[in-house]
């Protein structure tokens, strides 16, 4: 592997510093104080080319791969502003499209989502089924005239309420007719203001700048043109979302743990309690040293399985390394800034507190850390399946 990066993906690192510049940490927060999507960065962010970087040039896309998307996440997390809708809409749903729709569905969609005239959310997450998607009940029933009637439940939809349309993943044969769990599944191309679409807003304490959703399907019409892929095989493009969520949350995690313990030196080089700065005690040294290495060991990893994933190699083990040891070391960073920091840290001024919430959050999404820890061990380790 060669840790070099290309010009073209300085500038693509070098970016969320400058967009930070255009907009400042200070939007974003409140953006996510008030539950509202950040629209004017986001059409910034889209208008200088980055919503569509893993989307090809000819649908109005940078036609760059994981690893240019990685960096750009990482760049924005590291200014302290995640976006997770560059995650489930730009990444999980443009690129799909791209990969496995129809010359008339990229046509349709890539284009005015890669300009950010409309946006996508990925909706697969149920009530019922959570980590475990082959309980998937959601069902797209066919009818005599070729149509679907789509009724069901889903539920933390990121982004959904502000989207224009959804990548679906819903079920045409239910699981007790299928022969494999993995069969009978189908993803659709949705718009999300469809007749018979019902969504509420979910509250969460975790201040981000998306929405959670949970949306009602009452016999929703869907039509064959409407369907990404084949009928009843979804799962094999379902597939493909699973390491590039991780590999991006891998990096998420390394630039937000960046961000805070940049804030935690500086604090800690400027504030004096005693004789000097309390960055030259060790009890605050120790933890920072030790949270930095974790931090750049995890960004490792997920440059790994980014370079991977653009080779067309198999990388789910390293995806999936990524994404623990990324959001790992994201809470232990955050929690060694917090200490550096003593009582401001927890008060709205100094803005370190907020981030723990967003940082804890990356163990449990997309995919907890308890499935990784059973993927590592039976899949690359070769111990028992554990469920």
């Amino acid at each position: 592997m060669d840790f070099t990066l290309s010009d073209e993906q300085k500038m693509i690192f070098e970016y969320g510093r400058n967009l930070a510049a255009d907009f400042g940490r200070d939007y974003w927060v409140k953006c996510a104080e008030q539950a509202r999507f950040p629209t004017e960065m986001y059409r910034k962010v889209a208008a200088d080319g980055f919503v569509g970087v893993m989307v090809p040039e000819a649908y109005g896309g940078a036609g760059l791969g994981m690893t240019e998307m990685a960096l750009f996440n990482e760049s924005l997390a590291e200014q302290g502003m995640p976006l997770l809708s560059l995650v489930v809409g730009a990444t999980m749903g443009l690129s799909l499209i791209a990969s496995f729709g129809t010359e008339a569905q990229k046509k349709q969609y890539l284009p005015p989502a890669c300009a950010g005239e409309t946006r996508f959310c990925f909706a697969i997450t149920e009530p019922d089924a959570g980590t475990n998607s082959m309980r998937i009940a959601t069902i797209a029933k066919p009818q005599a005239d070729g149509t679907f009637r789509l009724n069901g439940t889903k539920v933390y939809i990121t982004d959904a309420g502000e989207s224009d349309y959804m990548v679906l993943v819903t079920r045409t044969t239910p699981l007790a007719e299928v022969k494999r769990k993995t069969d009978g599944f189908t993803l659709f191309i949705g718009p999300t203001k469809a007749k018979g679409i019902e969504m509420h807003p979910i509250p969460v304490g975790v201040k981000i700048p998306e929405t959670q959703y949970q949306i009602f399907f009452d016999n929703v019409e869907l039509t064959r043109d409407q369907v990404l892929g084949e009928v009843d095989r979804g799962f094999d493009i379902l597939f493909h979302t699973l390491n590039p969520e991780r590999i991006l949350v891998g990096a998420i995690c390394a630039g937000l743990g960046r961000h805070v313990l940049t804030r935690a030196v500086d604090y800690a080089n400027e504030r004096t309690v005693f004789k000097g700065p309390i960055g030259a005690y060790q009890a605050l040294q120790h933890p920072l040293a030790r949270a930095k290495t974790d931090i750049e060991l995890a960004a490792l990893m997920t440059y790994k399985a980014a370079w991977l994933f653009d080779r067309g190699e198999q990388c789910g083990p390293e995806s999936n390394m990524a994404k623990l040891a990324g959001s790992e070391a994201c809470i232990r960073a955050t929690d060694a800034a917090l200490q550096c920091f003593g009582g401001n840290g927890f008060t709205k001024e100094y803005g370190i507190f907020d981030l723990f919430g967003v940082a804890r959050l990356m163990r449990t999404i997309p995919f907890n850390n308890e499935m990784i820890h059973n993927y590592i061990a039976e899949h690359v380790m070769g111990l028992p399946r554990s469920y």
